[in-house]
């Protein structure tokens, strides 16, 4: 069973997983993890899913999903019948109240929907993946110059579960460079998985920018595959200033992850969210949400 914590009733609840089972058999048994290393975690077997997601056929999926999850249609821009495939639905966008976002240039918001951990003054050869595991960010972009921008810095994980809204978005205002491609495996990013592979983060597929943000400093933007996401979608122009809440790109389906690397004194983390990362729980947030604020 994966808790969260809901910030707002201040209690812990059971995440409703897409697949429990599947991923509970491919990471735990000793079965499972071989097909895990003979296939799933291979390009082939998630290009393949994604490709049947972009379907016709794929639409079936769709109403036995939004119900065995409860997920909210009122706040799609679609609705449930105008979807042309499963990823059409996985992708969806939302209508433009759904996600109210705090101007104030003093406040840092959640890139997308998701569970949230953070981590403080951090050791670049010692980022927390889960509780006893660890990874390199130098490792994690190829790039020591633009890691070591970030000791002693914040590291802020957002995962995002197949149940979630899957468009992620820039946190201020400022100018995004070019996204750099690295090329790797396709595991899932679920606790699950996070528990039985060390350095998943590092051994799966990635793309990470910089962005030149108005209010935060250089903020580091990763994005993470995962089983079954058929791709990375970058939706920004490098170089073309950005505003606030604007789209940054979006996973097709899967799992997925969005890492930011803050600089030293450039943001505090609200206190709930270090606290419930220091005890091992994520916190459950929405795009838009307030997670931090600028050190003045």
């Amino acid at each position: 069973m994966i808790q969260v914590y809901n910030r707002t009733t201040k209690s812990y609840e059971e995440e409703l997983i897409a697949g429990k089972k599947y991923i509970e058999w491919t990471y735990e048994s000793p079965v499972g993890k071989t097909i895990t290393e003979l296939i799933a975690k291979k390009r082939l077997f998630s290009k393949l899913y994604g490709k049947y997601c972009d379907t016709k056929l794929s639409t079936s999926k769709i109403s036995p999903f939004v119900k065995s999850f409860n997920i909210d249609m009122t706040m799609s821009k679609k609705k449930i019948n105008e979807f042309n495939s499963f990823n059409d639905f996985f992708t969806r966008e939302l209508n433009f109240d759904a996600r109210p976002i705090n101007a104030d240039n003093n406040i840092l918001i959640s890139p997308g929907d998701g569970r949230i951990t953070a981590y403080v003054d951090i050791d670049l050869d010692n980022i927390i993946q889960i509780k006893g595991l660890t990874y390199s960010l130098k490792e994690l972009i190829n790039d020591n110059t633009v890691a070591n921008k970030y000791k002693n810095g914040v590291c802020v994980v957002l995962r995002l579960c197949p149940t979630d809204y899957h468009r992620f978005h820039f946190i201020d205002s400022g100018i995004p460079y070019e996204s750099h491609y690295i090329k790797g495996h396709y595991y899932s990013v679920n606790p699950i998985a996070l528990k039985s592979v060390p350095k998943l983060f590092c051994e799966n597929k990635r793309e990470w920018s910089l962005f030149k943000s108005d209010n935060f400093k250089d903020i580091l933007h990763i994005e993470v595959g995962a089983t079954c996401v058929g791709s990375i979608i970058q939706t920004y122009s490098p170089r073309v200033r950005v505003d606030k809440g604007d789209e940054k790109g979006y996973f097709k389906f899967g799992g997925s992850t969005t890492i930011l690397f803050f600089e030293e004194g450039a943001i505090k983390i609200d206190p709930d969210i270090i606290e419930q990362s220091k005890l091992g729980f994520e916190c459950k947030v929405i795009f838009g949400e307030n997670i931090g604020t600028k050190i003045l």
